[in-house]
């Protein structure tokens, strides 16, 4: 038995997210399905986490064990060839039998994009939250900063299944900024993990205070241990990628 790790880009919009779901379209499934046929077998996939309904990745982490002896650059392209056109497999290698893509991982980062134009191209739509509303975008990007540093985030995390689990909700965040590329504003963020919705929540508190709804205290306040503000507004997820898992 061998264990392979391959990266994997993926357009979010026709699936309900990572996570593998009975009769629903996912990444998780899809990969599943795929890779049995290959093995002809099933085959259990594990990714570095879980992105949400109507999130894209550029380079989501995934692991499996195989028996098939193919030659790793063959097996990419196999997957590829029976995979649909919006899922694609970047690399495959082999690693190390106890790899695991979501315990190992030393940092990630998202990015969540607005486009702030009135008219919002239609190859554009689906891979941006369109708001050509006012904004104070010069608040926002001074706000950005203050998510950095190891904080409880149970303010900027949506309810989980495993919140019975007493898990923690601390988490570090490394880098936090927002700036302009054109017609885009671009929120970029690296940290250790992150949290059920926790990124478009902090995009949805950004936005509420470049609309002049929230002042810096009160987002300091959500990163106190304890707060009991619910969590929200949640920015929608087709402006949210996955872009990179790091590893030692």
């Amino acid at each position: 038995m061998r264990r392979v790790k391959i990266t994997v880009s993926y357009d979010g919009t026709n699936y309900h997210g990572w996570q593998i779901q009975p009769d629903l379209p996912t990444i998780q499934g899809t990969l599943e399905e795929v890779l049995s046929r290959i093995e002809e077998s099933p085959v259990h996939v594990t990714g570095s986490g879980r992105t949400d309904a109507g999130v894209h990745a550029l380079a989501q982490v995934a692991a499996f064990d195989l028996e098939n002896p193919i030659p790793c650059d063959n097996l990419r392209r196999a997957i590829n060839r029976l995979l649909p056109p919006d899922i694609r497999v970047l690399s495959a290698e082999d690693t190390a039998p106890d790899f695991h893509p979501r315990y190992d991982a030393m940092a990630k980062t998202y990015e969540y994009r607005i486009w702030r134009a009135e008219v919002c191209p239609p190859f554009e739509c689906l891979y941006v939250h369109h708001h050509p509303y006012p904004l104070d975008e010069d608040r926002m990007t001074a706000m950005a900063p203050l998510i950095c540093g190891e904080h409880d985030f149970s303010a900027f995390a949506a309810a989980d299944e495993k919140d019975e689990l007493g898990r923690s909700k601390v988490r570090t965040v490394f880098s936090s900024c927002l700036l302009r590329s054109g017609d885009r504003l671009i929120y970029r963020v690296r940290g250790s993990g992150f949290l059920k919705h926790m990124v478009r929540n902090i995009v949805g508190v950004l936005l509420e205070a470049g609309k002049g709804n929230l002042e810096r205290a009160d987002l300091e306040a959500r990163l106190n241990p304890g707060c009991r503000i619910p969590p929200g507004p949640a920015a929608p997820a087709r402006g949210l990628f996955l872009l990179s898992v790091e590893y030692n």
